[in-house]
């Protein structure tokens, strides 16, 4: 999620201004960029709980112990110190102390496996000293919900206050979910809308070979990603898949009308988050808010509206694909190789379309409920999703071969595809796999995963 920083203060009259604000994200094809996000829950060494922010080596500590030994730039929200940024990079905090490293925008997978790496030698460096380790998993595999601290944004208590009017996980998805999510580019119009498509028919698949979150409280919970099963009934006005997206016509300003009927969470104004919950961004706009006179909408507030809605497959001025649970250092990379290699090589973008062209609307839809239960297992057509997998994963190779960015060894980005390619030949994925430690050697403790699964 964003954090507070300049905003576009320009006034919005016209909603061709949305759509040209989100068409001057299209780039050439030699300025693509890839962008990794991604998120791990921090846990005390002694005894696996989650580090509030206040406390003596919590979150606080921690971001101060960062700040110090690299000199990155605070980001605050009313005096507390929520992330830090430098580098082309950030640092921050989702609700529950979820630690995020939003990467910055580089040109091939190589960067991001050394951008990766530098921040996990910044965690195993900084975090023992406050007692903390890292997991990156889908959702916490002991605590419950009132276990996990609370950060102070601002728009968190916004949000924190509204999610359970509208769903009966939304808590849930704020305090005790993590994912991974690749953000990249597009060319036009009409590439956009590809990519999109593409993107939204696959994000179910996605979500299979990335699942790994099967405990709940400390138990088996008859679920491969349970983060996947809360997004199910978090917020559906701003979740999910949009029908929009494979309409007749789909195109920029088919998205921003989508996107102005979401209904707003805030506004941003002077250091401050205004609680607008379920207004309409279209009457800010037109004739303003009551519990904001004079105020007129900007395309400032556009861009932090657009980042409260929570499709599975999100366009701002690029595209993020936001499916897939967290998980290990090379399944991040993986996730990152699987949409690059499809998404950045024009031949794999059409294979990739005309492999999805016969998926309903439907079919999609019925596929995302089924996946937390079944993962990769789950029924496609005559066989499974690791049928499509097989298929979809070569095509995200051949991509990357295209593509054919080396590192110093000489080897190609197909390298970060490997972890997918033992999924689709048979393999178990991260969910199945701590299900197998779970049954055998940990003796049904849960708890062994934080140390197998850190960082």
């Amino acid at each position: 999620m964003s954090n507070p920083g300049d905003a576009d203060a320009r006034v919005i009259t016209d909603t061709r201004e949305l759509t040209a604000y989100l068409a001057a994200g299209a780039k050439p094809q030699s300025a693509w960029t890839i962008g990794t996000e991604h998120e791990a829950f921090g846990f005390r060494l002694n005894g696996f709980s989650p580090p509030s922010y206040e406390e003596t080596g919590g979150i606080h500590d921690l971001l101060a112990a960062i700040e110090q030994d690299e000199g990155l730039v605070p980001i605050l929200d009313h005096g507390n110190v929520i992330g830090l940024k430098g580098h082309g990079a950030s640092l921050s905090l989702e609700p529950g102390g979820q630690f995020e490293l939003s990467g910055a925008t580089l040109s091939n997978l190589h960067e991001t496996k050394a951008e990766l790496a530098a921040h996990i030698a910044r965690l195993r460096k900084l975090g023992p000293k406050l007692g903390l380790g890292f997991a990156p998993l889908g959702f916490h595999p002991i605590a419950t919900q009132a276990e996990m601290p609370f950060m102070p944004k601002g728009r968190y208590r916004i949000m924190r206050d509204y999610m359970p009017k509208v769903g009966s996980r939304g808590l849930d998805m704020m305090l005790r979910t993590c994912t991974v999510q690749v953000n990249l580019d597009f060319s036009s119009e009409a590439d956009m809308v590809i990519k999109m498509r593409v993107a939204a028919a696959l994000q179910p698949l996605a979500t299979a070979l990335f699942a790994n979150s099967p405990f709940y409280e400390g138990k088996p919970n008859g679920l491969l990603s349970n983060r996947a099963q809360v997004w199910t009934d978090t917020d559906n006005a701003r979740a999910g898949i949009p029908a929009i997206f494979f309409q007749p016509g789909f195109d920029f300003t088919a998205y921003v009308e989508w996107l102005l009927d979401v209904p707003m969470y805030f506004v941003y104004r002077d250091g401050v988050y205004h609680n607008v919950a379920g207004s309409s961004f279209r009457d800010f706009m037109t004739k303003g808010l009551d519990a904001l006179p004079g105020e007129r909408a900007t395309l400032g507030d556009f861009a932090d509206h657009s980042t409260t809605a929570f499709p599975d497959v999100r366009l701002k001025r690029y595209i993020e694909m936001r499916g897939a649970d967290s998980g290990s250092p090379a399944m991040m990379l993986a996730q990152s190789a699987f949409w690059t290699g499809i998404f950045y090589d024009p031949a794999s973008l059409a294979a990739a379309s005309a492999l999805t062209s016969g998926l309903l609307y439907q079919d999609i839809l019925a596929l995302r409920s089924a996946v937390p239960f079944g993962g990769i297992n789950t029924t496609f057509k005559t066989g499974t999703l690791r049928d499509l997998a097989r298929e979809a994963v070569q095509i995200a190779a051949d991509g990357l071969r295209a593509r054919a960015r080396l590192n110093a060894d000489g080897e190609d980005e197909c390298v970060y595809l490997e972890p997918l390619l033992r999924i689709a030949e048979g393999g178990p994925t991260q969910a199945e796999h701590w299900l197998g430690r779970y049954n055998g050697a940990w003796q049904g403790d849960v708890t062994r995963i934080f140390t197998e699964a850190a960082l």
